[in-house]
């Protein structure tokens, strides 16, 4: 085999090691484990009693120690919240403060569903508090089709006082809403919503945000065009970061794909053996 057809199939082998390498990225799992200390029953639209948080978090100018978790896929910070069609998160909402990694028609009693849980821990280094709804199904006992999904709260008081993170993470979205919402097998009707609203009078530009495909048949399914376990906002294929400083959500820092990176330091690999090669050629 000549030198340069050496070069050409070094080259083709790692391009498709680069691809497994992204696919294996993107297929890796990122709701975190623990955070299980309670678990709320099985229910349909129900919530938890007030929860005290391991700190305090400034959000949109308040401040909170205490929060409650609710079943379809939501914290809020007033009172407990068992509304369960999403009606959007944007300029018309008209509830209180909320933060919603699937805001959706939860329903954990059927046979086969996990329970949502919550509780302490710590998650990139820090203090934190986590959500999971770990293979849930929806309205009615639809167990067909199951969600995986978390919330995660981390605090940043490090970075000043009542500065915290908060996470989106997936790992499975099969279905999209439940059958009081117009939906039929999990399918359809109004759509999940994704996203945080301060809960302000008037809803002031700046304190809401959905991400895309909210509310969108289809579009953050497993597969479809705005797939929450595919997409990312920080370079991990399944994650959404929202970083609170001085009590506003901040944009985070872009990064490329996973898939670019792997494919990035495989070529830098190549470049450099391709270096040396011509050096002691």
């Amino acid at each position: 085999m000549n030198s340069r057809l050496k070069i050409r199939c070094a080259l083709a082998a790692m391009v498709l090691l680069g691809g497994a390498l992204a696919v294996g990225m993107a297929q890796a799992t990122t709701v975190a484990p623990g955070f299980t200390a309670n678990t709320l029953a099985a229910n349909d639209d129900g919530f938890t009693g007030l929860i005290s948080l391991p700190f305090t978090i400034n959000f949109y100018g308040t401040d909170y120690s205490n929060l409650y978790v609710n079943n379809n896929g939501n914290v809020t910070f007033n009172s407990g919240y068992g509304t369960y069609t999403p009606y959007g998160l944007g300029s018309g909402y008209s509830g209180q403060p909320i933060i919603a990694p699937f805001f959706a028609d939860v329903d954990t009693r059927g046979s086969g569903s996990g329970l949502t849980s919550y509780g302490t821990g710590s998650y990139a280094g820090h203090t934190a508090f986590g959500v999971t709804w770990p293979g849930v199904g929806y309205f009615s006992y639809g167990t067909d089709k199951l969600n995986t999904f978390q919330l995660v709260m981390v605090d940043r008081s490090d970075t000043g006082t009542g500065n915290f993170d908060f996470y989106f993470n997936y790992d499975q979205i099969q279905w999209e809403t439940g059958g009081a919402s117009g939906g039929s097998g999990g399918l359809g009707g109004i759509s999940a919503a994704v996203g945080y609203n301060a809960g302000q009078s008037g809803n002031p530009a700046g304190t809401y945000a959905m991400l895309a495909g909210s509310l969108v048949n289809g579009a953050l399914l497993d597969g479809g065009p705005n797939s929450l376990v595919a997409g990312t906002n920080d370079g991990v294929a399944g994650q959404f970061l929202f970083q609170v400083r001085n009590g506003q959500v901040v944009p985070p820092v872009g990064v490329p794909e996973p898939g670019s990176l792997g494919m990035l330091a495989l070529g830098l690999l190549a470049l450099g053996w391709l270096v040396r090669r011509r050096r002691y050629a």
